[in-house]
């Protein structure tokens, strides 16, 4: 697969993967309910790997494990991307839109340099 193009575009990737899984006669067991787990357990793992870690060791990880990280978070990708589709969600629309809405309750002069929620900005 080295011959893949470096960028695609949301809809392009979830092409992809809409092949992939028809190719396998998996869209029946990727129902919503299964896709949310599944979304759930791979961003796990991702997670798995910086547990119990101090700030060094969690930058080790970083700078030493990236074919790994790289493998976990395409998981987690892929059944975001797979998940929306599924359910008719435009996601570019939706993080947009999810944006704007954190940037009024996150507005820069109030939340700038703050990890404070918005309820206690």
């Amino acid at each position: 697969m080295n011959d893949q193009p470096a960028s695609l575009s949301i809809p392009e990737l979830q092409e992809r993967i809409r092949a992939f899984r028809d190719e396998r006669d998996w869209m029946q067991f990727h129902n919503h309910k299964d896709m949310a787990a599944a979304l759930a357990i791979e961003a796990s793992e991702l997670q798995e790997l910086f547990l119990w870690k101090n700030r060094g060791e969690v930058e080790e990880v970083a700078a030493t494990r990236q074919e790994r990280l790289r493998e976990e978070l395409a998981d987690v990708a892929v059944y975001l991307l797979e998940l929306a589709d599924n359910l008719g969600i435009d996601l570019s629309e939706a993080i947009l839109s999810k944006l704007a809405k954190n940037a009024l309750k996150y507005p820069v002069e109030k939340a700038k340099g703050s990890n404070a929620k918005y309820t206690e900005l």
